[in-house]
């Protein structure tokens, strides 16, 4: 549904297709399902739900009430100071309408399936919701007559749920003995996915002890960041029907490996037929539009990590030597800049940003770097020079480089200071994710004085 449409022309979000409404209550009837899980993306990426019995589904597709509380919650479930929709408001419900080409069937769940389901307030869209900023960001990219193909590149880690013992205890990144450790996992891991339409390319484990990774095909437009959020689900819970912990969390521990969340994307045209970031006749292989589009991604860096890397833990990624991006640079096939540039011709050409952290949340990242690209575009903002070598030495890097913030303060600043970021995400997204922010950093200053070296673990290990 085009979110620039009156909202009060439809009752119910994307419920328009009759057809849809009778197409998935046939495969409820047919698959013999019982349960669907009403469930959506809170502003940390976890999936929150409820689950309805299926002769109830028709019924509550005319809207579903919940408390909007959702988006003033750490991942403890514990409430953020001066956050919208608590106890000053009332604890007000929002009603909320599935995607009806969200449904899925889990299969690990009998008679289960799963739909995303997106808030309104007061009959308008809730502005703060990650999914609906997304959705407003590809709108834009669209009027432009341009398409983003996506898709996200997790790291994680997977440990004993009891005894919290790495699955691995070595660093021999991908050798074969290590990829299959457990090989029961593996299997269900890989042949489960697909059937939640996570088309798996590949899996292989990391640096750290129990760490992981398992690439799946890009999708354009909203489904790449609605993959994302089934896929880290969908781990979690493979994860523990097998006795495991698998967690996003970015840096579970201050001595191993930080845990990644790289954003791999191209622009195309509308019809997504034709990649515009290739262009075989410039050096570089790059087109205009598609320099420009980095150039706005680079420019508005220290503003969207924020939104990349959104958690104190996440943003204790960006230190050099680390595999990690430290300031605004790119280069070809360099994993020491914040775009890595992949030149594969017309169809295989793309960009890895590496910012981003196995901690956030898909629909957020997806927003920052389509309004940050969009700029580019719209301001023809020139590219600097790329970086040859390590981008973590000063002599490599082109005068005028900035560096990303280091710490949530530094990160809230850079996200305010820039007017076209801040404007982009609005007023309630802000004043609602910057509520948790200032949480986080709260609870840090709290531990520190307490001594608590557990408090990260123990707000984002388990949920993120």
């Amino acid at each position: 549904m085009h979110l620039k449409q009156d909202i009060g022309q439809a009752t119910a979000i994307f419920l328009e297709s009759k057809m849809a409404l009778k197409t998935v209550l046939k495969q409820i009837e047919e698959l013999d399902i019982h349960y669907i899980r009403f469930e959506f993306s809170d502003m940390y990426g976890i999936a929150r739900s409820r689950v309805i019995s299926a002769r109830h589904f028709r019924e509550k597709c005319k809207g579903l009430n919940l408390p909007l509380l959702h988006f003033a919650m750490d991942p403890r479930g514990k409430e953020a100071d001066q956050a919208p929709y608590t106890e000053s408001s009332g604890y007000p419900d929002g009603v909320w309408f599935p995607d009806l080409e969200s449904f899925r069937v889990i299969p690990w769940c009998p008679h289960t399936a799963e739909i995303l389901i997106e808030p309104t307030f007061n009959h308008k869209p809730l502005m703060c919701f990650p999914r609906y900023i997304a959705r407003k960001q590809l709108e834009k990219l669209t009027d432009f007559g341009y398409s983003l193909q996506s898709t996200n590149e997790y790291e994680f880690y997977v440990v004993d749920r009891e005894t919290k013992v790495p699955l691995t205890d070595d660093t021999s990144v991908s050798s074969t003995i290590r990829n299959y450790a457990n090989p029961e996992w593996i299997e269900d891991l890989l042949s489960y996915l697909p059937y939640m339409g996570v088309d798996v390319e590949m899996c292989d484990t990391k640096k750290g002890p129990g760490q992981m990774q398992v690439t799946y095909k890009s999708e354009f437009g909203i489904r790449a960041a609605d993959n994302a959020h089934v896929f880290k689900t969908a781990v979690k819970e493979i994860a523990q029907r097998r006795g495991y912990t698998a967690s996003f969390m970015s840096k579970p521990w201050t001595n191993q490996a930080d845990s990644a969340g790289h954003f791999c994307h191209s622009l195309w045209d509308s019809e997504g037929q034709r990649n515009l970031l290739f262009n075989p006749k410039n050096p570089s292989g790059l087109s205009d539009i598609g320099q420009h589009w980095m150039a706005g991604i680079l420019i508005h860096a220290p503003a969207i990590s924020i939104l990349m890397a959104p958690t104190v833990n996440c943003l204790r990624r960006y230190k050099k030597f680390n595999f990690t991006t430290t300031n605004t640079t790119w280069g070809i096939d360099n994993r020491t800049c914040a775009l890595r540039v992949k030149v594969n011709g017309e169809k295989g050409t793309y960009l890895e940003n590496r910012m981003g952290a196995s901690g956030g949340n898909p629909y957020l990242c997806m927003a920052a770097v389509v309004a940050a690209g969009i700029d580019g575009i719209q301001r023809k903002l020139p590219l600097p020079d790329k970086v040859t070598g390590s981008a973590f030495d000063e002599a490599n890097v082109p005068p005028g480089t900035v560096n990303l913030p280091a710490n949530m303060e530094e990160a809230i600043t850079a996200f305010m200071s820039d007017g076209v970021i801040r404007d982009a995400f609005g007023v309630e997204f802000r004043n609602a994710f910057l509520a948790l922010k200032r949480h986080e950093m709260k609870c840090e200053a709290e531990a520190e004085e307490e001594g608590d070296k557990e408090w990260e673990r123990n707000m984002f290990f388990k949920y993120l």
